[in-house]
């Protein structure tokens, strides 16, 4: 269900929308129960951030969980709506888990994603997926409207607090919190935005849990740079940016300087497009 001109106008105005269009019901049930088997996977890694689970991990490449997040990702729909906000070529290249427990769930610090992307020119859609309802009270996503208009990356400091899932956050001087608005999502519901919103969430100190799948998509004008040198502290949460498997979802790769090839190799990939894209 591509976007109504409303929703579209809406995104670029405010940088972020919550489309009409929901995940049916047996696609939302099939996720949940991905997530269930993609934490029983990985019991060492913090459910707040569980990273890029559409690509196979290499202890256990036949799991079907990635799969399921993979087709999630390329879910034709879905990419109507990034289609609609961001334009024909399409490119995945990211995705990340944010679950938040019941009663311990961390706080997601305000920040601007694009602070963390070997993306240029930087842009990037997000489509952030809710798998259980996400409300005020269990840490719901909070956005600063219109933030992404000055399309700048402002400053961010180091911070050291286990109590939240990033240890960069933007710096007081850069946003108003008394300006941010909550976006709450029935389970099933999404959210679009922009890469430089400034957007953030609460702790989860309700009873229920929140669990919702962020997943990033570059327009195919633009380039996954591999080598680029984003100066991030030793603190930073690291993952190999450098071997991360990307896939040109549709459309053409106007800039022709992104590599499709790279981290395919031996995990036996047989998605859509996975030979160019």
């Amino acid at each position: 269900m591509p976007p109504t001109v409303a929703e579209i106008e809406a995104y670029r105005r405010e940088g972020f929308v919550v489309p009409e269009y929901r995940l049916p019901p047996a696609q939302l049930a099939e996720m949940r129960a991905a997530l269930e088997r993609l934490m029983e996977e990985n019991p060492d890694l913090p459910p707040e951030r569980l990273i890029a689970p559409h690509i196979p991990r290499a202890a256990d490449k036949a799991s079907p969980v990635y799969g399921a997040f993979f087709r999630l990702a390329s879910d034709p729909a879905i990419l109507d709506l990034v289609e609609g906000a961001a334009g024909p070529d399409i490119v995945l290249w990211g995705s990340s888990v944010f679950c938040k427990p019941a009663g311990t769930g961390r706080a997601v610090p305000w920040h601007q994603d694009g602070r963390y992307w070997p993306i240029r020119p930087l842009a990037t859609t997000s489509c952030w997926i809710a798998f259980d309802d996400a409300t005020v009270e269990n840490g719901c996503l909070r956005a600063l409207p219109g933030s992404h208009r000055a399309r700048k990356l402002f400053p961010h400091r180091l911070v050291d607090d286990p109590e939240k899932v990033l240890n960069r956050e933007l710096d007081a001087g850069a946003f108003d919190e008394d300006e941010a608005v909550d976006i709450e999502l029935e389970a099933g519901r999404m959210v679009l935005f922009d890469c430089y919103l400034m957007h953030g969430s609460n702790a989860n100190r309700s009873g229920s849990r929140r669990a919702g799948y962020s997943i990033q998509y570059m327009p195919a004008s633009s380039h996954y740079d591999r080598w680029m040198d984003l100066a991030l502290g030793s603190n930073d949460v690291r993952y190999d940016l450098k071997t991360r498997p990307i896939w040109l979802l549709r459309g053409e790769d106007w800039n022709g300087r992104n590599d499709f090839r790279i981290g395919k190799e031996g995990y036996g990939f047989d998605v859509a497009r996975a030979d160019t894209g």
